[in-house]
């Protein structure tokens, strides 16, 4: 019989906007900026918002930018 995993083991696909500002780096509102502009898609149950982490990895990986001298 193969262990169960334990719950803190498994980690949150779908962010709070609050979680997701911590995540980014950002405010409450900025997050929710980003979300109203289009540049981050979100997953909505009921009245929550919720941000899949796989998009705001994606949202993180576009906007890189390199200086050059």
């Amino acid at each position: 019989m193969k262990p169960k995993p334990a719950t803190r083991d498994i980690q949150k696909r779908l962010l709070t906007i609050k979680e997701a500002a911590v995540y980014l780096g950002r405010s409450v509102c900025g997050v929710r900026e980003l979300i109203w502009a289009g540049k981050l898609p979100y997953v909505r149950f009921d009245r929550r918002i919720h941000l899949d982490i796989h998009d705001l990895e994606k949202f993180i990986e576009e906007n890189k930018t390199a200086f050059i001298y």
